[in-house]
């Protein structure tokens, strides 16, 4: 049974994982997969370290089976497949009294505040565990978080069928949000420069563009007759997202920006004036997310074997992060958690 645990200053320790026996109203999993997310780089690299207590374990994207429940626990049983929504919000501030406790002004992340994923067992509140269904694979399951992700940032961006959305940046986030506006129906152009990724995005069947080669506000506004998107992604978190973001909706085009921003970056605030656009910030995801998340996973639909390029070991968690930070020929990487692997 190992963990894995970071100390800070890009540094990640192997060690013995400590199973946590649940208390009342808390489940014990058996982590199969864990996925390596942006912000589990961001975490390494430092960016976060405010956040976090030392030595963490880090980890959030995930699929296992229920080892052990608590008192009071009936929604899951022992053996049954499980996901985790990692939101542990404190039910009293304004936000959460306004029913928005997934931004929570105390919101607790699991993997982040508290021990996350990356172990054999990992025992966790009880009402962030979700069941998957019955036959999903378990490396699909461990996908079910950056999906919700997705869904909920197409959700907030009110994408229609027959609309033309664009996705600034072709990362994991941006292919998911990609695939999912496909499936509600909409014609999806991601813009994205890492060239492994716009051959993968190809693959999946997505119109792309590469915007170091060909003029972007150019194209779309080519394929829209002149009016620009219905609706943009940022997932970038470039200065030159930010400033491109404004000038390739129509007039009343909504703007969703779904990529972090540590420092202020310049936005075209007369373009919002002159077009009179709609601009939306998307964090994390709420349950109703999540329960589609499972279902179009569970559909079929989409080809989320072809979005995880790699499966590491646990204790390859280092390899992983520093293959994400190199920016090469990489999209999802997941690591096989179980103490029977």
């Amino acid at each position: 049974m190992k963990a894995t645990f970071y100390e800070g200053n890009k540094t990640i320790r192997i060690g013995e994982c400590q199973p946590v026996a649940p208390k009342a109203g808390e489940v014990q999993i058996a982590v199969s997969y864990a996925g390596i997310c942006g912000t589990d780089l961001h975490l390494y690299l430092g960016h976060m370290d405010r956040r976090v207590t030392f030595p963490q374990t880090l980890g959030h994207e995930m699929s296992g089976v229920v080892h052990a429940v608590g008192e009071g626990v009936t929604h899951v049983s022992v053996g049954e497949p499980v996901t985790v929504m990692p939101l542990d919000p404190c039910g009293d501030c304004p936000a959460c009294h306004a029913g928005h406790n997934h931004i929570c002004q105390n919101l607790k992340f699991l993997g982040i505040e508290t021990p996350g994923a990356f172990q054999s067992y990992w025992t966790v509140p009880a009402f962030t565990v979700l069941p998957l269904p019955k036959g999903m694979s378990m490396e699909h399951g461990a996908m079910i978080e950056p999906l919700a992700v997705a869904c909920h940032d197409v959700r907030i961006g009110e994408v229609k069928a027959g609309e033309y959305a664009v996705v600034l940046g072709g990362g994991p986030i941006g292919t998911l949000i990609a695939l999912v506006a496909r499936e509600a129906g909409a014609k999806v152009l991601v813009s994205e420069i890492n060239p492994y990724r716009l051959e993968l995005l190809k693959e999946l069947g997505l119109e792309t563009i590469n915007p170091k080669e060909q003029d972007l506000l150019a194209y779309v506004q080519q394929q829209t007759a002149g009016a620009g998107a219905d609706v943009v992604f940022e997932v970038t978190s470039s200065s030159v997202g930010a400033e491109v973001m404004t000038q390739l909706p129509r007039t009343r085009g909504r703007i969703v920006v779904v990529a972090i921003f540590s420092e202020p970056v310049k936005v075209d605030l007369f373009r919002f004036f002159w077009r009179e656009l709609k601009l939306a910030g998307a964090r994390v995801y709420e349950r109703e997310d999540f329960d589609q998340a499972i279902a179009l996973a569970a559909s079929g639909k989409l080809p989320l074997d072809q979005i995880i390029t790699d499966i590491y070991p646990l204790e390859d968690l280092e390899k992983g992060l520093k293959q994400m930070e190199s920016g090469g020929k990489v999209m999802k990487i997941l690591l096989r958690c179980s103490a029977d692997e």
